[in-house]
């Protein structure tokens, strides 16, 4: 079974060669592989999942190299659940970008880069979760920021360019601090190997201590957007496409939380720095969803939402209780694939509207109930209401907080309810202006040829038969003042509005809400799976010994 850990990193690296081989020559094949690969990854992560819980860590030294010596890649219960989870919500981003057209592109450019570039990242998210030491998380991230570049940038227009640049600043200021963080710790404990931290980190003064945890929070916090760390979000996600904006904002935040788990309760035990980890989630909470409440475009006001929901598992890291750990893990798995769902819808709703702009969408509910019920039941989950997952998570992390019974526990008990139901104003405001008022006038039918601003004159007056992947082929297209709209595509080529929308993105969409249900369904076992992951994470030896191959 130890043999199985390396392979969802492997096997995405390896399709990365083939794919990269095969290019625009093969184009279904190429589909073909990314899909087949991430398919055998979720299998191989729920493998792995079931055999931690049952078994306890598994573990792997590649070359045969004594630790601390060699990569030393470890999946437990924590790690299984997220690759379980990123495995899954992957999978169905990438069946919506099929739908959408972004691949039948290709043929664009000179080289098919989406498909390698996203196997790519999830070997770079895989190898973060199986990391056994520092070192190799931070390879992980920067294969998670070569990646992320790439498809940021996908068409190299202007706004993705300075989008992508600014990501990019940021992200290298992070890795830049990242190597400060395990330059420092190995001088100071001669190694960077988890299992040999966890008994030296102890041994140093305790001002060296706060020091090396401090930048590592630092650096975690910076790939979470916690607050005050993310001013860079809002600016950077909104201009991309939608199944790269899902897979970075449901997902890739999500990689600096688990490290600030794993980090925190292996390498810093004793919760030295919890009120202040308290007090930022609790600013994450009101700040980001007071941001939400100012927005009028849909892109925007979810990248708050999704700043102000970091703040609940912070929350969770910050108590350092059985009960918080096991909440906080309950929420990262439930917003991984709620977040991802509603960029999805989003997607979605500029297909069929033609904008994100709220003040000029209107009548979706009549015009499309399918997409109104894609999103009403992520938005309904987003808010918490009973009994769907959010709420799970939610009232897990608030019995924590009023077990601890703590000043800052109480505040952020208190936050939390404040957040939840401002999380559902700002959803109830998108469902009014966007589903359940009247059309605005001048709103795009379907039909209408939308221009980017990069595009010349005969791309935005080309047909329908020469865009492929809108599901309207052959519908004459009704030219409508509806105002400069850009369609976040991949090339941001002219496209056209559709009643029809793509069956892959629907179905993916709504195989993201069903993993999302799912959790509520099996609320019992999942809260069970997480409680005892919790107290593995608390216990450490474990995952101490399997790391130092005992």
């Amino acid at each position: 079974m130890n043999a199985l850990v390396p392979l969802p990193v492997l096997l995405p690296l390896c399709a990365t060669g083939l794919s990269l081989a095969f290019g625009t020559r093969m184009a279904r094949f190429q589909r073909f592989i990314s899909v087949a690969v991430l398919t055998a990854v979720l299998a191989l992560s729920v493998i792995l999942m079931i055999a931690a819980d049952r078994q306890g860590p598994l573990s792997v030294h590649l070359g045969d190299f004594a630790p601390p010596l060699g990569i030393t890649l470890v999946a437990d219960r924590l790690s299984g659940l997220m690759l379980t989870v990123s495995s899954a919500v992957t999978l169905c981003v990438l069946v919506y970008s099929l739908g959408q057209g972004m691949t039948d592109r290709d043929k664009e450019t000179p080289l098919a880069v989406f498909h390698p570039a996203y196997l790519i990242l999830v070997a770079g998210v895989s190898c973060t979760f199986l990391a056994g030491d520092l070192v190799n998380l931070y390879v992980g991230f920067e294969i998670m920021l070569v990646a992320s570049f790439v498809l940021l940038t996908l068409g190299g227009t202007g706004p993705r360019m300075r989008a992508g640049s600014t990501y990019v600043i940021i992200s290298l200021f992070s890795s830049m601090l990242f190597l400060t963080a395990i330059a420092m710790t190995y001088a100071a404990a001669g190694t960077a190997n988890f299992g040999q931290l966890a008994g030296r980190l102890a041994d140093l003064p305790i001002g060296v201590q706060t020091l090396i945890q401090a930048l590592l929070l630092t650096v975690f916090a910076i790939k979470a957007a916690v607050f005050p760390l993310a001013a860079w979000l809002p600016d950077s996600y909104p201009t991309a496409p939608a199944p790269v904006t899902a897979v970075f904002a449901g997902l890739l935040t999500k990689v600096g939380v688990y490290c600030m788990l794993r980090t925190e309760t292996l390498l810093f035990p004793g919760n030295r720095l919890g009120d202040l980890l308290m007090a930022i989630a609790l600013a994450s909470m009101v700040i980001g969803i007071l941001g939400a409440v100012a927005q009028t475009d849909l892109k925007r006001l979810l990248s708050f939402t999704l700043i102000s929901h970091i703040g609940y598992m912070v929350f969770g890291i910050g108590l350092a209780t059985r009960e918080a750990y096991g909440g906080a893990i309950v929420y990262v798995a439930h917003h991984i694939t709620v977040q991802t769902t509603l960029f999805l819808v989003t997607g979605l709703v500029e297909r069929r509207g033609g904008t994100t702009e709220l003040t000029r969408l209107g009548g979706l509910a009549r015009a499309a109930p399918m997409l109104a019920a894609l999103f009403f039941v992520p938005a309904m989950n987003l808010a918490g209401i009973p009994p769907l997952s959010g709420f799970i998570g939610k009232l897990g992390l608030m019995r924590a907080g009023v077990a601890d019974g703590g000043v800052w526990a109480w505040l952020l008990v208190a936050g939390s309810a404040a957040t939840s139901l401002l999380t559902l104003y700002v959803v109830a405001k998108v469902w009014n202006l966007a589903f359940w008022r009247a059309a605005p006038p001048g709103q795009a039918a379907a039909g209408t040829v939308l221009e980017s601003g990069d595009d010349s004159d005969d791309d935005a007056d080309a047909g329908p038969d020469s865009i492929p992947g809108t599901g309207d082929e052959g519908v004459e297209p009704v030219h409508r003042p509806a105002g400069r709209a850009v369609a976040a595509t991949l090339h941001e080529r002219a496209v056209i509005t559709t009643s029809r929308l793509p069956r892959p993105m629907v179905a993916a969409t709504a195989a993201t809400i069903a993993i999302g249900l799912a959790f509520t369904v099996f609320a019992d076992p999942l809260t069970a799976f997480t409680d005892r992951t919790a107290t593995e994470l608390l216990q450490r030896a474990p995952y101490v010994q399997e790391v130092l191959g005992r």
